[in-house]
């Protein structure tokens, strides 16, 4: 078991690890401690593929040929440690219902900046 410091650290790890075996992983659900009772303080993590299509407007006609969700149920529980510093991470299901891709080139993950990156551009942009 391997205890990570702080959420960011745990989240960092998580998508590197997937980013190298060909999916992505993004944030399903989260929640912070509110000080309200019966809520507690965690992460759900999902594969970008889980979960099904839905359409956002019910009176068009349907144009979608193709979609990348087909209710993958690969899921991750984050949560804190309690009384210590640090968070956990639980595998809730391993397994997927898709092919993992080989490389992600050309996939929209692929293409998004760091921070680093972005700020960059934007400096470029301004001179």
């Amino acid at each position: 078991m391997y205890v990570f410091g702080t959420r960011d650290e745990l989240l960092q790890w998580v998508r590197k690890v997937a980013f190298g075996l060909g999916f992505v992983v993004f944030i399903l659900r989260s929640d912070k401690v509110t000080r309200a009772q019966g809520r507690k303080t965690f992460v759900l993590l999902g594969c970008e593929r889980s979960e099904k299509y839905r359409k956002y407007k019910t009176n068009l006609e349907v144009s979608v040929t193709g979609t990348r969700k087909c209710d993958c149920p690969f899921r991750l529980h984050d949560k804190p440690i309690k009384n210590r510093e640090g968070w956990i991470l639980k595998v809730i299901c391993g397994l997927h219902n898709h092919e993992l891709g080989e490389t992600l080139i050309s996939h929209p993950y692929a293409g998004k900046l760091l921070p680093d990156e972005h700020a960059l551009v934007v400096d470029m942009t301004k001179s």
